[in-house]
Formats: C-alpha cells, structure tokens, sequence
C-alpha cells in the first residue's frame, strides 16, 4: 500500500484518522516455511465440511445467484445440538471478531468503563477505540505470573470481557473463578471469549441458563480448522442474543455465505472428528512445552494450541529472528511485560520436531 500523505487525510473522517487499527498474525507466501504464529489448527477440517461445500454447488443452481438465510437457522441449529442449548440462546456471525464487535456495540457502549485485562487479545483497545470508549476503558494488570485476579473485577464497571483461556498466555481460568466475576457484576454483561476452550480448558457455556449477564463467544477458526471460512458465534439467554441481532440486522444482515454454513453445519455434525483432532492438539502441545523445557524454555500452563515461552539466555526478539532466518515464524510481541516471550502455535509433531531440532542444532547449539 502506498503512504497517504497527511494532505490525504483531510478527506477522512476525524476519527478515521486516529484509529490504531489491529495487525493481524502475517501470512507470508514462502515455500517450505513452517508457520507457526497465528494459532491456525495444523490438522484438517472434518472431511464432511469438504464434502458439503462441494454439495452447494452441486444441488442448487440457485446457491450463488440467491441471497443466504440471513439467520443462518440450520447452522443456528447445528450449534444448539452441540452445545446442549436451545436455538434462542445462538448468535452467529462472520468469525468471532465480528461477533466481538457487535458484543462492544450491543453492551459495552455505558458511562461506567469496560474491564479487560493488560495482557489479552489486542483486539479489545481497538474496538474500545473505534466504539470511542478508550477513555471509559480500564485495564487490569495480570499478575506476577500472568494470572487474571477475580478480586481485581469486584469494582463499578460497564462490562467485562475475559479471554479464557487467555491470549496471549494460553493460562485458563475455573468456572469457579469465572462464576465468582459473574456473581459480583450482576448488572452489566460479562463476556467469556472461549477462542481457544476446546484445547483443555472448561467452557463457561453451561452457566447461561444460570447467570442473565453472561455472553459465551466461540470461533470455529481454532478447533475446527475454519480460520479460512469465517464462522463465530455467542451463546447467552435470549434477551442478550436479541440486542446482538438489532446490532447486526443494523450492520449486515447476510453475514454468514452458503459456503461457509453448509461447512460449520458438517463441522459441527462430526463430532468424533473433531474431538479426536482437538485431542491430537493437546497431546502434541504437552511433547513440545517437555522438549523446549528440557533445553532451557520456561513455558506458562497452556490450555489452548499455543504455548506463551521465554528463553532467559537469549533475547525473544532475536530468538524469533534467528528462527524466521531458519524459515520458521513464531509470534513476538515487542510490548511491555511481554518482550521476552514468544508465543508458538502447536504444530504437527513432526512440524514442533523441526522447531526443537533447528532450536537444538542450529540457533543454540
């Protein structure tokens, strides 16, 4: 992209013009690189997704030329069955990042600030930003050992939002903990966003029908091998799902494409694939924290498909470029607290193998 020179910007809108926008993980087009930097499952989706999105096409000559279910029912239903809840408790839409907007606008627009941790993902300043509630935000240091403290949440606000497991720590918190959060906010909404649950930790699923100011939000990027696809979605009692709609239905009504239902519908149906992938994940997760920790890696617990790692004999940042020297891209992140970490995506074990090995042989030998 060409620079914009400041003479430019006069035709953007003034709050265009401050926005600091979120970077996404890169996605280079290198041969034989190992890419191990934005959490995408190395396992492939269910062979049924495959199968039905071929069968768009081949069942309906109408399947391009007419608009989707603008409420994507059958994927609405998809995800009820699987998660134990009824269809008015689901909310869709086009990946979690967009569910999470639609969650800042429907709720997190008050008088009193939003809490969200110092450490988590770097999407929530960008929509407290571009809602213009960074002035009504607090920020909630992690602890000592990158923890989330429930005390910390015990004080007025106008929503909460937790990522749990966290990112980019992978550290999870107990519903005991999270049902604590919920009991002492009562009157304004909390927001579980469970990106990375289906890799070890407890879903917060199971407390909506208990709790009226409770929103899940899950993705089908991770665990089920979608990144490419685009399907989010929030769990909650039907009064919050219906503020969600009003918001969509006000932004974009079609979020969802065929492709992308008929895909998350088969995704969801096969449920033995992707308890079997998720298991692969975790068992490759728990080779790679014991491989890097025999060589000198301290490695926080991990319930998601990344592990969050410091190497004290050597700086992170040039521990990532000596790595993406090597063809392997990890994620650093050069921000306060956290520079001298790097966070690893789990890979195959054959893919984590070449990590250890370039690790052992190469960069530390």
């Amino acid at each position: 992209m060409s620079k914009i020179r400041p003479e430019q910007m006069r035709f953007w809108s003034p709050e265009v013009r401050e926005l600091d926008p979120y970077v996404p993980g890169e996605q280079p087009k290198i041969q034989n690189l190992l890419k191990l930097n934005t959490n995408e499952n190395p396992y492939p989706p269910s062979p049924k997704v495959v199968e039905a999105v071929e069968a768009v096409l081949e069942n309906s000559a109408d399947a391009l030329r007419l608009y989707p279910d603008p409420d994507a029912t059958v994927l609405k239903q998809a995800i009820a069955q699987q998660q134990h809840v009824n269809i008015a408790n689901v909310f869709v839409g086009n990946g979690s990042d967009e569910v999470l907007a639609h969650i800042f606008k429907a709720f997190f627009v008050q008088d009193q600030p939003i809490l969200y941790p110092d450490i988590t993902y770097s999407f929530y300043p960008v929509y407290s930003q571009f809602f213009g509630l960074s002035a009504q935000t607090k920020i909630i240091p992690l602890n000592e050992q990158f923890e989330i403290v429930v005390d910390d949440y015990k004080q007025p606000n106008g929503g909460i939002i937790i990522t749990n497991p966290n990112a980019p720590t992978s550290i999870a918190l107990g519903l005991d903990a999270i049902e604590e959060v919920l009991q002492s906010n009562p009157d304004v909404v909390v927001v579980i966003d469970e990106a990375y649950v289906d890799f070890g930790a407890e879903s917060a699923v199971k407390l909506v029908e208990k709790y009226e100011n409770l929103v899940v939000c899950q993705t089908t990027s991770k665990s089920r091998s979608l990144a490419g696809l685009r399907v989010g979605f929030a769990i909650a009692q039907p009064h919050l799902i219906a503020a969600l709609e009003a918001v969509k239905n006000s932004f974009n009504s079609y979020p969802i494409d065929r492709f992308a239902i008929a895909a998350a519908v088969a995704s969801f149906e096969d449920q033995e694939y992707f308890e079997a992938q998720c298991q692969k994940v975790i068992l490759s997760r728990d080779k790679l924290v014991a491989d890097l920790e025999a060589i000198g890696f301290k490695v926080l617990p991990s319930k998601a498909n990344f592990i969050f790692a410091s190497l004290p004999s050597k700086d992170a940042g040039e521990l990532a470029q000596a790595l993406r020297e090597r063809g392997i891209i990890v994620r650093y992140f050069n921000k306060p607290r956290i520079n001298q970490f790097l966070r690893i995506t789990i890979g195959t074990d054959e893919q984590n193998q070449r990590l250890v090995d370039t690790l052992k042989q190469d960069i530390l030998s």
